[in-house]
This record gives structure tokens, C-alpha cells and sequence, in this order.
């Protein structure tokens, strides 16, 4: 019980001295403004998000000791409207089962848990336990899943008794379980990464655990692990219909090298998913979430009401191939921007769209139209009445014409740029941040990353989010997502479009904005 204590009093101190700046605007060269990061530390994915009350929970896995991954602890921020962000202690500390790997969060509303009453239902963690001990023996069984439970809407949190509530059968990669209430048997839905497949397990009570079914072998990428599953229930936009997507993350494996994450789109009745589509062929074509290198493990918001009606998701901004050697010291990660998914029915059947959500508009400090023009050279799309802005919003049409070759380039003072390409001869969008700034801290990290196009429309919309160390574009109203890290030694506050023929803009606004660690 003494390590337990010392190691609760540590972190909380940790913690208070980072805190204690957290209502601050950041200032450390490369430190995001418009995204989530821990004060300090190291950070990596989202786990436990749920709504209740108004308020968007999100936990994270957190090293509080390190800038770099270590014994996982769950740390905890809040925000009523998914832009700025409350600091909370850390929820979940490791304990003799293991460290706090990755998990879920639902909010038990009938109490079928037991852990609260009919008048105080609990908010109940489901995560994975990671024991190092027995993996420094050689062991295999060295995951399992356990319970943690709230009683004040999520500000203090207690082990269930009862854990691990569901032991590990033998497999050596066996976490990260997301849960979700099933109507239909009226029970609670475990999706779970098992090595390089996903389980589904039932449950009544959130503690008996009984396994259904798997799905995997055969479909998609299967260049490493899989991880951080999320089955969600959507309705395709334009129609009555609902599909089943099953997200997983892979790494390594990504189309860009690294971590990445793919989707499937499909029935599931409670006990076994569905997949559409051809065997053969989704196990060559994998589809994608995100093509840029850095958006990995993300998962979405359970409880959001249905008023609301949207899927939320979050990812971790970062890539295995160099998370832990990214330039920065007192932290290091980023969560993405949040985003709404939408599910399509498009010339590759059916597909999912990623979008930042609305409530970034609330960001927005000053709003320049780009005029309509044909561009036949390089042309500056920054007005001198944004002159020194380094927070930067751009949505802009381009209508390529004949060009065979565009290009958006992100500048700063010092030359140093990093440039989105639409290259129809071969059919894909290209990034290409080898000269954006610091990137020889890893030899992967200069690659460049591609997506293919989709459809032969000559209309390009571009939608850019530019911080200080990422990148983040939605093309054709989040078709295809590039997301990316940059660290550049001053912000992009330049955009130069250029071409091989000329190409005209047909309507386009740039927009100032104000970091979200300032005062609301």
C-alpha cells in the first residue's frame, strides 16, 4: 500500500506544478494553441471520452514523470464546448494489476453495474491493464481489462474490487476496449483489439464478460497490431439507412508509413460483424481515416445526445515511427483537432467523411475574403490586413482547369515551407514537409505522405487548420484528411498557390484565430 500512496502523492504534485499555469497562454516554441496537450509530460491516445451534463470528458494516456512513454497513467481534461480545456488531476493510477493502458467510458444510466444507485448512476471506465512485471518474466498473458467507477460526474474515481473482470486467454496483445450499450439484447458491447484482429464481448453488468465473436483475419491492413477499436452505429447521410463502422488502428502499417488507421463499414446484430463488400479486395484496399502520417488511435464520444446527433471523435496527433522524438521537452503530444464523422454513399460505396467541428468557428478573430482570380503564377493568398497572424483557417475552392499540377505552400520568414500538392498525373495528394523546419530528429519523419484522389471533379475545397506545429487539411468537405506535424523555427503566416496552367479561385475566406488557452 506504501508505493501506492508515494506514488499518488508524486503524481499529484507533478501534476499541481503543471496546472498551475494551465489557464496561461502557452508560449514554448512549437507548443499547439489550438489544440489539446498536457501542461506538461508525455501524452498519447484518448481514452475514456464520454459525455454527461454538458460536459466533454476526455482522459488520455499520461506519463507524469517523463517526456517520453512509461508506466501509463490515465490523465483527465474537461471542456464544455470541445475548444477550450479544463486541466483535471489524474483519474487512474497504475496499481498491482498493472499500468492504465487504453479504455472507454459509458455512462451507466440504469445502474446495471451496481457500482451506484437508481439516483446516483455511476460513470464507469472500462481500460486495459498492462502488467510490466510479468512482461519482464517473459510472460504472455500480461493484459487484461478492468472497471473503475464515479460517483461525482467523473472528478474522483475507484477501482472496482472484482478486477481484472475479464482475464487475458492467452494472447499476448489483448486490450483497449471499447464499450457501448446495444439496445437490441439490452446488453453492453465490448469491441477489443486481440494482436491483429478485434473480439466482441457481452455483457449484462459491465463485470461478467462472455466472448461473441471475431473479426479480422482476412480484411484490411495487417502490417502490425491492431489497436484502439471503435464500433459505432451511423446513419448514412441522405438516407434512412444505418451501417455499423468498426475503426481500428494499426501500427505499423499505415499508407504512409508507421501508425495509421482503417475502417470497415458493415452490419452487427449483437454478437458478430458484417463486413461489405469484397474479402479479396479489402484485404489490398484498405480504407483510411486520416492519410497523413499523424492522426492515430482516435476514437469517439460516447453519450452524446441525440439532440445533438453528431459522432465525435478525437485522435492522438503523433506517429510511432518518432512520437517519442519530436522536438519538444517540457511536453510532448497533441490531440487532433475534434471532428464530426459523417458516413457517404460515394463512388466507392460507402464511405466515411471527417470534419472539424463547428464549434471552431468560435476561434475565429478576423475573416478575409480571397478574391475570385485566375492564377497563372504564384500568388500570395494572405491579405496584409492578416500581416504577422500564425494562427490560420483557410477555406478556399480551386477549379484546376487543365493544370496537371497545383500546389499550397506554408511559408514563414525563413524560407522554410511545407506544401500540399494535387498531382493529377498521378491521381493523389501529396504533403511534403522535408523542408518545413526541424526534421532531423528521425530519419522517417521527412517522407513524403500521399493520398489518392477520388472522382475526376476539376473543383478542388480545401479546408487548412495551421498551428504552430501541425498541419491539418479536409479536402472535399473531408473526403480525403491529411493530417501532419510540422516544426517549423517560426510559424507559417505565408500560403502561395501555384500551378502548371492557370487555375482559378472561385470563392475563399482566410480566418485569424485566437488560441485556446486565452480567456474565453
Amino acid at each position: 500500500m506504501r508505493w501506492r500512496a508515494l506514488l499518488a502523492v508524486c503524481g499529484s504534485l507533478a501534476f499541481a506544478g503543471a496546472a498551475s499555469r494551465a489557464d496561461e497562454p502557452y508560449r514554448e516554441l512549437y507548443r499547439p494553441q489550438l489544440h489539446f496537450t498536457p501542461a506538461t509530460q508525455w501524452m498519447n491516445d484518448p481514452n475514456g471520452m464520454v459525455y454527461l451534463d454538458g460536459e466533454y470528458h476526455l482522459f488520455y494516456q499520461y506519463h507524469p514523470f517523463s517526456n517520453r512513454w512509461g508506466p501509463m497513467h490515465w490523465g483527465h481534461a474537461l471542456s464544455r464546448d470541445l475548444v477550450h480545456w479544463q486541466q483535471l488531476p489524474i483519474a487512474l493510477y497504475p496499481d498491482p494489476h498493472g499500468a492504465i493502458f487504453s479504455g472507454s467510458a459509458v455512462f451507466d444510466r440504469d445502474n446495471t453495474s451496481g457500482l451506484g444507485t437508481a439516483t446516483r448512476p455511476p460513470l464507469v471506465a472500462v481500460f486495459a491493464y498492462h502488467n510490466h512485471e510479468l512482461e519482464r518474466r517473459g510472460a504472455t498473458e500480461v493484459e487484461s481489462q478492468g472497471l473503475a467507477y464515479s460517483l461525482d460526474q467523473g472528478r474522483s474515481w475507484s477501482k472496482y474490487r472484482g478486477n481484472p473482470v475479464l482475464k487475458n486467454p492467452g494472447i499476448r496483445d489483448f486490450r483497449d476496449p471499447k464499450v457501448f450499450w446495444y439496445a437490441p439484447t439490452r446488453r453492453w458491447i465490448m469491441t477489443l483489439a486481440a494482436k491483429d484482429q478485434v473480439s466482441f464481448y457481452s455483457s449484462r453488468d459491465l463485470k461478467d464478460w462472455r466472448h461473441e465473436s471475431d473479426f479480422g483475419r482476412g480484411w484490411g491492413a495487417h502490417g502490425g497490431v491492431w489497436e484502439c477499436p471503435d464500433l459505432i452505429d451511423m446513419k448514412v447521410v441522405d438516407e434512412s439507412t444505418h451501417r455499423f463502422v468498426l475503426l481500428s488502428s494499426v501500427n505499423p502499417g499505415a499508407p504512409n508509413g508507421g501508425s495509421g488507421t482503417q475502417y470497415f463499414v458493415g452490419q452487427f446484430d449483437g454478437h458478430r460483424f458484417r463486413p461489405e463488400g469484397d474479402a479479396q479486395r479489402a484485404a489490398t484496399e484498405a480504407r483510411w481515416l486520416d492519410y497523413g502520417s499523424d492522426d492515430y488511435a482516435g476514437v469517439t464520444w460516447s453519450g452524446v445526445p441525440a439532440s445533438d446527433g453528431r459522432t465525435l471523435m478525437l485522435g492522438w496527433m503523433s506517429n510511432w515511427n518518432y512520437a517519442q522524438d519530436v522536438p519538444t521537452e517540457r511536453w510532448r503530444s497533441a490531440m487532433t483537432l475534434p471532428r464530426e464523422l459523417s458516413l457517404h454513399r460515394d463512388a466507392r460505396g460507402l464511405a466515411l467523411r471527417s470534419a472539424p467541428v463547428a464549434e471552431l468557428k468560435k476561434l475565429r478573430v478576423r475573416s478575409v475574403a480571397i478574391p475570385a482570380r485566375t492564377v497563372d503564377a504564384p500568388a500570395e493568398l494572405i491579405d496584409t490586413a492578416l500581416r504577422g497572424a500564425t494562427l490560420l483557417e483557410l477555406e478556399v475552392t480551386l477549379d484546376l482547369h487543365e493544370a496537371t499540377n497545383a500546389s499550397l505552400a506554408f511559408r514563414n520568414a525563413q524560407g522554410e515551407q511545407a506544401v500540399l500538392r494535387v498531382n493529377r498525373a498521378l491521381q493523389r495528394y501529396e504533403f511534403d514537409r522535408s523542408a518545413s523546419g526541424e526534421t532531423g530528429f528521425n530519419a522517417a519523419f521527412a517522407g513524403l505522405q500521399t493520398a489518392p484522389m477520388i472522382g475526376n471533379s476539376n473543383l478542388v475545397r480545401l479546408h487548412v487548420f495551421i498551428d504552430h506545429s501541425s498541419v491539418e487539411i479536409f479536402i472535399n468537405d473531408g473526403e480525403t484528411v491529411l493530417t501532419a506535424l510540422v516544426f517549423p523555427h517560426l510559424p507559417y503566416e505565408s500560403m502561395v498557390l501555384s500551378a502548371d496552367a492557370g487555375i482559378e479561385v472561385t470563392a475563399g475566406l482566410v480566418h485569424e484565430l485566437k488560441s485556446i488557452w486565452q480567456a474565453q
